[in-house]
């Protein structure tokens, strides 16, 4: 069934691919300098508000460099002590954090009594050679002012170990604040537990880029993760399983444990949201937990891979009272040790339940939620049902929705949003063909899945969006969720295909990373581009402003041990991109492709970049200084003939000049390829997929510019 595919669990939506783990990108490597800032800017992710770069030296930091906080209260105190502790391992320095009542020269200034209209996370920062100045209107404003602070630094900073060098802070002026007042990230620890100290590495990691929010999927078939003081067979029966694996004893949080990460989340200023999901989605609940099912039978543990096999026993007053009683237990316990705002209560994926019994489900959901002073938060699909005013909604849905809004084939994602919207719901947008970042970059990515409708979802995609438009039609008019009603953005990350060789089942040789490997592996870099997408204003973003900037936080990884995936189309340091050699021919987020067909004259067109052999092109220099393109699938060559608006096509390699392209530099490391038969330049009909491949003047557009990876 059409929506049965968030976990990306069904094989029939798979394509069965040989992997292998990329190294890096595809591109000749060469030892390369690192390309120098901008004269107006630096390589900052979330690009600010505003940014003007200083002339003169920066501040450079010294062993007696201290940390001044013009306040005495304990939280701005606390961000002086973090940025000291963030610091030491690489310079060596134990920079001294004071309270002071005027900012020294010399020194880091960290003031939190800047003006309200800052907000909550606004932030100034000044930097020249006398010293830095972050200003903001309480301690959060200071922390987002200093992740930005040690993106000014050289990237080494970052590391772990002392690395003797100058640390000078690059001068510039900074004003900046947040487009969304929600940035989050969801961990998906039901499916593979993630320990601890790894959930606390994922949260440094996430609010470097200005995430505030840790969304975690404690719930689901395969596992529940919380302890319940009052149901300990949850844990004791629920918590046995992972996808793929069995006889777990400790793969859940006791209380502690969760307060421990609550707590060191909101040490970074962040929101941490827990999800016990349903109705569906419930396995390790029914295993646990006899009363929940219709023959009062408790279901065997579940390891599996499969989506909307379960569902609480809403069939009769006996049984739905079971499941009120056992919600309002639970959600009454995970409440208490939960500071935040939010409950997130699921909602999604359930095919077998009638609408009698979801609205069964929602009301005893919402009702305990309520009943705790909490704000009900659930996937989208809660808007088919009565919900309280102001929840708060997770989007999860792609373009295929997008394409049926006003047509008599609407999706159910599409009619659940207008009611949810009918209703006074927020939104918090995870558009799972931008925002899930399970989902794999290419068909080379070892981990995650994709989807049949979605495709893949490279790092491009995953930064060109705008929440505002992203459930509006595909021209990007009338969108169902006014602006007002959206509160922010979520990058999403599953964790039930966390293995190598993921279009296939796991086998008992299948190598398992441990979960930050593969989260860093799948987050990276597309969680800053989300990250982006949630800061900055959308009308400062662009692909290829973004592209450079990205590239300078790769050697910020390397130094920090983020095992990042070096997507193609970011000049990451280090690396030089030749045109000769096997390559992707990109444009306007699209690629070029021979559609799948073998025949002579069939049109090239583009689609999601995917790295296949149909969109994988052997560019081979000829003796006039002009390259044939040879598509890998079909052994053909891209032929150019007839005049302006004509179609390139696909001809059996015969080496004439209607074959011959000559490729010329454009600006961020793109090209022009033009036909050396006819002069006209290879352009993209559009940035859509199935938009066809053709050759028109040149114009200097977009879509004739293309990078070679």
């Amino acid at each position: 069934m059409h929506r049965l595919h968030r976990r990306g669990r069904r094989l029939a939506v798979l394509v069965a691919v040989t992997l292998t783990l990329p190294l890096t990108a595809t591109v000749s490597q060469a030892v390369a300098a690192t390309p120098a800032p901008s004269t107006s800017a630096y390589a900052l992710v979330p690009l600010p508000v505003s940014q003007r770069v200083v002339a003169g030296h920066g501040f450079t930091l010294a062993p007696r460099t201290r940390i001044a906080v013009l306040s005495k209260d304990s939280q701005a105190l606390g961000v002086g002590t973090y940025l000291s502790k963030l610091l030491a391992p690489a310079t060596g320095y134990d920079l001294h954090v004071v309270k002071d009542t005027r900012a020294p020269k010399n020194a880091i200034v960290l003031d939190p009594n800047g003006p309200k209209n800052l907000g909550a996370e606004g932030y100034t920062l000044t930097s020249d050679r006398n010293g830095v100045v972050i200003r903001a209107h309480g301690a959060e404003g200071l922390f987002r002012g200093v992740q930005t602070l040690r993106q000014l630094l050289p990237a080494a900073v970052e590391s772990r170990s002392n690395q003797p060098r100058t640390w000078t802070v690059s001068p510039v002026q900074i004003s900046d604040s947040p487009r969304y007042e929600y940035r989050g990230v969801m961990l998906d620890v039901a499916r593979r537990f993630f320990p601890v100290d790894q959930v606390k590495r994922y949260i440094d990691e996430a609010a470097a880029y200005k995430i505030n929010t840790l969304h975690l999927h404690l719930t689901d078939d395969q596992g529940w993760r919380i302890a319940i003081d009052a149901l300990p067979d949850l844990t004791r029966i629920g918590a046995t399983t992972q996808s793929g694996f069995t006889g777990g004893t400790d793969w859940y949080y006791t209380a502690a444990d969760y307060k421990e990460i609550v707590a060191y989340a909101s040490s970074r200023f962040m929101t941490v949201v827990p999800e016990i999901d349903g109705p569906g989605h419930t396995d390790a609940a029914l295993a646990s937990v006899p009363g929940l099912n219709c023959d009062n039978k408790a279901k065997a543990p579940y390891s599996g891979f499969d989506v909307g096999i379960s569902l609480y026993c809403l069939e009769d007053g006996t049984h739905t009272g079971n499941v009120r009683r056992f919600l309002n237990t639970v959600i009454k316990e995970v409440a208490k040790l939960t500071p935040g705002p939010y409950i997130h209560i699921g909602g999604d994926e359930t095919p077998q339940a009638t609408p009698e019994q979801y609205a069964a489900y929602v009301k005893a959901a919402t009702d305990a939620t309520v009943g705790q002073a909490k704000t009900v938060m659930a996937w989208h699909q809660l808007g088919q049902a009565p919900i309280p005013a102001g929840t708060l909604l997770q989007y999860w849905g792609q373009d295929e929705d997008r394409e049926s809004i006003g047509t008599e084939k609407e999706t159910n994602s599409v009619r659940f949003v207008r009611n949810g919207v009918a209703q006074g719901a927020k939104f918090v947008m995870s558009p799972s063909d931008h925002a899930y970042l399970d989902m794999q970059y290419d068909v080379s990515t070892p981990y995650g899945v994709h989807w049949a409708e979605v495709g893949y979802v490279p790092v491009r995609r995953s930064y060109e969006w705008d929440p505002a438009t992203v459930t509006g039609t595909m021209d990007g008019t009338g969108p169902l969720v006014p602006a007002k009603n959206i509160a922010g953005v979520e990058a999403a990350l599953w964790a039930d295909r966390a293995y190598e060789g993921s279009g296939s089942l796991p086998t008992p040789k299948t190598n398992w990373p441990v979960p930050q490997a593969y989260a860093d592996y799948m987050s990276f870099p597309r969680l800053p581009a989300i990250a982006e997408v949630g800061w900055s204003p959308q009308s400062v973003r662009g692909w290829n402003g973004f592209r450079q900037r990205l590239a300078q936080q790769g050697p910020r990884w390397t130094a920090a041990g983020i095992g990042y995936f070096a997507a193609p189309g970011v000049p990451w340091p280090g690396t030089v991109t030749t045109v000769e050699g096997t390559h992707s021919i990109e444009t306007g987020g699209v690629a070029l492709e021979n559609a799948g067909s073998t025949s002579d004259g069939s049109d090239l067109l583009m689609w999601t970049p995917n790295r296949a052999d149909a969109q994988t092109w052997t560019i081979t220099a000829q003796s006039d200084d002009t390259y044939t393109l040879t598509n890998k699938r079909s052994g053909k060559c891209a032929e150019a003939t007839g005049g302006p608006g004509t179609a390139v096509v696909q001809r059996t390699c015969n080496g004439r000049t209607a074959q011959r392209w000559k490729a010329t530099p454009t600006n961020f490391d793109q090209y022009t390829i033009t036909s050396a038969g006819t002069g006209l330049v290879l352009t993209a009909t559009a940035s859509v997929k199935g938009a066809k491949a053709t050759q028109q003047p040149d114009t200097d557009t977009a879509l004739q510019h293309w990078t070679i990876d």
